[in-house]
C-alpha cells in the first residue's frame, strides 16, 4: 500500500512539474512573439537633395554607367515585421549612405573625402508579400562628425506605411570598433543597440541580416 501511495505522490509530483513547464514554455513562447520597436535615430543633414532617376535596390552600378562603385561589396537582406512578429508587406524602405569613402552625394557635405559619382547612394525599395527586403550595396565609410567624433559605417532608413509609425533610424554592422565610440549609439540601451546592429550571415557573398520592426498606428 505504502507503495501504491508513493507511486500517487509521484505521479502527481510530475503532473504538477510538466504543467509548471508547460506554463513557462508558453509565457517564454508569447514573449518571444512580441518585438520591440526598432529605435528612432535622427534622419541626419544628409537625405537626399536632389531627385534621382535610379533608386533601384542595387547601389554599386548606375542606370546608363558600365563601371561599378569602389568598395566593399554587401548584400543587406531585411525583414519589416510589426510588434506582434507579424510581417508588413508593402511596406516603403526608403535608404540611404555614404560611398566607401564616407562621403555623402549630397551637396552639404563637407567631408573633403572624394566623392564616388559611380555610387548610387540612394535607393527606395518595398518590402514584400512576407515583409522582406533586399538590396546590394556597398560598406559605408567612417567619416568624422566632428574633431574627436569618427562616425561609424552606418545605412539610414526611413519606413513607412498607413498604419503604421514612420520609423526613421541607423543600421550598424556587427562588431565594427567604431561603434562602441560611437556618440549617438552609445545613447541607446544595450538591448536598443542590439536592435540596430546588422549581423553578418554569410561571407560569401558578404550578407547581412536586419529586422525592422513598426510600431503601429
Amino acid at each position: 500500500m505504502n507503495k501504491d501511495i508513493s507511486r500517487r505522490s509521484a505521479l502527481k509530483v510530475g503532473l504538477a512539474a510538466g504543467v509548471i513547464a508547460s506554463a513557462k514554455v508558453s509565457h517564454a513562447a508569447s514573449h518571444l512573439a512580441a518585438a520591440q520597436p526598432t529605435p528612432n535615430e535622427i534622419e541626419g543633414p544628409f537625405y537626399p537633395a536632389m531627385a534621382q532617376k535610379d533608386t533601384d535596390f542595387d547601389l554599386t552600378v548606375i542606370e546608363g554607367q558600365t563601371q561599378s562603385a569602389e568598395g566593399e561589396v554587401i548584400l543587406i537582406e531585411g525583414t519589416v515585421v510589426d510588434t506582434k512578429g507579424q510581417a508588413v508587406s508593402d511596406a516603403t524602405v526608403d535608404l540611404w549612405q555614404a560611398c566607401a569613402s564616407g562621403r555623402y552625394n549630397h551637396p552639404h557635405d563637407s567631408n573633403p573625402a572624394p566623392k564616388d559619382p559611380r555610387f548610387q547612394g540612394w535607393a527606395i525599395v518595398p518590402s514584400g508579400a512576407k515583409g522582406g527586403f533586399r538590396f546590394k550595396t556597398i560598406t559605408p565609410g567612417a567619416y568624422p562628425a566632428a574633431p574627436n567624433w569618427m562616425r561609424p559605417p552606418h545605412i539610414h532608413f526611413k519606413v513607412s506605411k498607413r498604419g503604421y509609425i514612420e520609423l526613421v533610424t541607423q543600421m550598424y554592422f556587427q562588431d565594427h570598433p567604431l561603434n562602441e565610440k560611437d556618440k549617438l549609439l552609445k545613447r541607446k540601451s544595450a538591448d536598443e543597440q542590439a536592435l540596430m546592429i546588422a549581423k553578418k550571415v554569410s561571407a560569401d557573398p558578404i550578407t547581412f541580416k536586419y529586422t525592422i520592426v513598426l510600431q503601429e498606428a
